[in-house]
C-alpha cells in the first residue's frame, strides 16, 4: 500500500490509540539517515531526532535495528532513551545500560571475522575504492562511490568466493557486501530475542526498512502474529531507486526515502 494521509491515518491508528503496548523498531541507513557515498558520513537530521525522542516518550518501546556496531549506531542517531540492536542483532544495548552485549554464541567467531577482513583488505582491494566496516561481529566491503564499480565490484565477489570456501557467510545490501559467522544473525533473529528478552506487554510492532536486510524483520513480526505472540504488526517499506523489490511488494506500507520515515514518525508523535 502506498502511503496516503488517509492510509498512514487508518494504519497507524491502533499504535496511536494504545502508545503504551506498541514498539516501533527502525532501521538507520536509508531509513532514518540518507544513504551517503562513505557509511561514517551518514548522520540522522536532527527534526527527525526531535520526533525519535517525541516517539520514546510516547510509546512502549522503541528501538533501532542497524548493521553497525550498536554503540555507533547510538552515537549516530543520539537518542539515548531507546535501545539499539547492532551487527544485525547479534549486539544488544538497551536503553540506560552503558555498554552493548554480544550474543555469546556471536562472540566465538569475532576474532576468525577480524582476520579474514585484514587478510581480504589488500592493496589491490583498495586501489578500487574498496572500503572496510568493521561491525563487530561482521565485516562489510562497500564500494559505492568507487570510480570503477565494475572493476570494485569483480574485487568484491572474489573476496565473497574466499569467505564462503573459509566457511563463513556472506549477505548482499545497497552495494555493501557483509561477511558474517556461520551462525543465524540478522534483523527478525534480533528483534525476537530482544522483545522476549524484555518481556513488555506489547501487543503491537512497526518496523520500518528500507534494504534486504530488513526483509528478515518483516518475516519474523509476520510469524509473531501468526504464533499469537503480537496482536497486529505492520512492515513499513521505504523505497527507493536501489532497494530490493521485496521491500515494496512485502510491505504493508510503502514511504520515499528518510523524507517519508519523517512523515511517518510525525504521525506517530502527533497526539490524539
Amino acid at each position: 500500500m502506498n502511503v496516503t494521509s488517509v492510509a498512514l491515518s487508518e494504519t497507524l491508528a491502533p499504535f496511536i490509540e494504545t502508545p503504551g503496548r506498541a514498539a516501533i523498531l527502525l532501521d538507520i541507513d536509508g531509513t532514518l539517515a540518507p544513504i551517503v557515498d562513505i557509511a561514517a558520513d551518514a548522520h540522522v537530521p536532527e527534526t527527525t531526532r526531535q520526533l525519535l525522542i517525541a516517539i520514546a516518550n510516547r510509546y512502549g518501546l522503541v528501538a533501532c535495528v542497524s548493521g553497525r556496531r550498536a554503540s555507533e549506531a547510538r552515537a549516530m542517531v543520539g537518542v539515548g532513551s531507546i535501545s539499539y540492536l547492532g551487527s544485525h542483532g547479534a549486539e544488544q544495548l538497551r536503553a540506560g545500560w552503558t555498554e552493548a552485549v554480544l550474543d555469546p554464541v556471536v562472540e566465538d567467531w569475532v576474532r576468525r571475522i577480524h582476520e579474514f577482513g585484514r587478510e581480504a583488505d589488500t592493496a589491490d582491494v583498495r586501489k578500487q575504492r574498496v572500503r572496510l566496516e568493521d561491525k563487530g561481529a561482521i565485516v562489510a566491503f562497500h564500494w559505492r562511490g568507487a570510480r570503477d564499480e565494475d572493476a570494485a565490484r569483480a574485487a568484491i565477489d572474489a573476496i565473497a568466493e574466499r569467505a564462503q570456501a573459509a566457511g563463513l557467510r556472506t549477505h548482499w545490501g545497497r552495494k555493501v557486501l557483509e561477511v558474517r559467522p556461520p551462525v543465524k544473525i540478522d534483523k527478525g533473529a534480533g528483534i525476537r530475542s530482544f522483545l522476549a528478552d524484555l518481556g513488555k506487554d506489547i501487543d503491537a510492532a512497526l518496523y520500518v526498512g528500507d534494504d534486504s536486510t530488513d526483509l528478515d524483520a518483516f518475516r519474523a513480526l509476520s510469524e509473531l502474529v501468526s504464533e499469537g505472540e503480537l496482536a497486529r504488526a505492520v512492515r513499513v517499506g521505504v523505497g527507493s531507486d536501489e532497494g530490493p523489490s521485496a521491500i515494496t511488494s512485502e510491505a504493508d506500507l510503502v514511504v520515499e526515502g528518510p523524507d517519508g520515515v519523517r512523515t511517518l514518525l510525525a504521525a506517530l508523535a502527533r497526539d490524539e
